[in-house]
């Protein structure tokens, strides 16, 4: 789905048959100035999408920008401004606050986590836990607080995850299987396989030709035998478990990528309100 194509759904919900609200109260040609304003520390997200949500409604309307996507931000300062027709800002209204608000508690927790670890190598993961069609904002908002993304969907990587290696009968098989797919299909994807414990790990390692192991729900103990017997032959990738509070250990291990779902699922949107700017 494009930005276009996700703007035009998400107004199309919010305005139905119509803004009754503003079309009963407000001349179709009145115009207005509103702006963004900030009322809660944190690492701003969406300024961009705002914008385009705007531009959608109304091309012409004058978009002047205060603060960036990425920018630290504190409570009391103004974002952005837009002058635009009233029915313009009333309609691009709640769709730009939920769109900022919720991109902007992503990408502020993302930070928090990165702090964590700027004495580390590891960088922060984000997984697939994501708001349905909002996915591609959401991942978007975790690289503006500097993390970076997995993969985006089903079709840009594989991952043998647990039920996988189950269902198909075992590890060797999975991986086996996956590999000859891969090539009849002239598909260039990377691999990524779920292990549970160490004799996973070994059993993985055995057989190769993968790209990345998964070590999911592991100690920060048996993490570090993990990346020991591993010995730097493949990305490796820590889950589960994993808090703010002790992600730190797993850090310590070596390990090069640690993968939090709660950076997007548990993030609170941030406090902001788009306020008319009356002369």
């Amino acid at each position: 789905m494009t930005t276009r194509e996700f703007i035009a759904a998400a107004l199309q919900e919010d305005i139905g048959t119509g803004d009754h609200s503003t079309l009963s109260s407000i001349a179709t040609d009145a115009m207005g100035k509103a702006v963004l304003k900030v009322k809660e520390d944190g690492i701003l997200a969406g300024v961009q999408l705002a914008q385009d949500i705007f531009h959608f409604l109304e091309p012409e309307a004058a978009f002047t920008i205060y603060k960036q996507d990425g920018d630290a931000v504190k409570y009391g300062e103004v974002a952005f401004e837009v002058s635009a027709k009233v029915h313009t800002i009333l309609q691009a209204e709640r769709l730009s606050l939920n769109c900022m608000q919720r991109m902007s508690g992503i990408a502020t927790l993302t930070h928090q986590y990165v702090q964590k670890l700027k004495n580390y190598n590891t960088r922060i993961l984000d997984t697939r836990k994501t708001t349905p069609l909002f996915r591609t904002f959401e991942k978007l908002a975790v690289k503006i607080g500097g993390g970076e993304n997995h993969r985006m969907g089903l079709y840009d990587m594989v991952m043998l995850k647990d039920n996988h290696i189950d269902f198909c009968g075992g590890i060797e098989k999975a991986i086996a299987k996956t590999n000859a797919y891969l090539q009849a299909n002239k598909l260039d994807l990377k691999i990524e396989v779920e292990t549970r414990n160490l004799e996973d790990v070994k059993r993985v390692l055995a057989v190769g030709d993968i790209h990345r192991i998964m070590l999911d729900n592991y100690t920060p103990e048996q993490l570090a035998e993990a990346i020991k017997l591993i010995d730097g032959k493949y990305e490796t990738e820590a889950s589960g478990g994993i808090t703010i509070e002790n992600i730190e250990a797993y850090a310590a291990t070596g390990v090069d990528y640690i993968s939090v779902g709660a950076i997007i699922h548990h993030a609170t949107s941030m406090d902001l309100s788009l306020k008319a700017q009356l002369s």
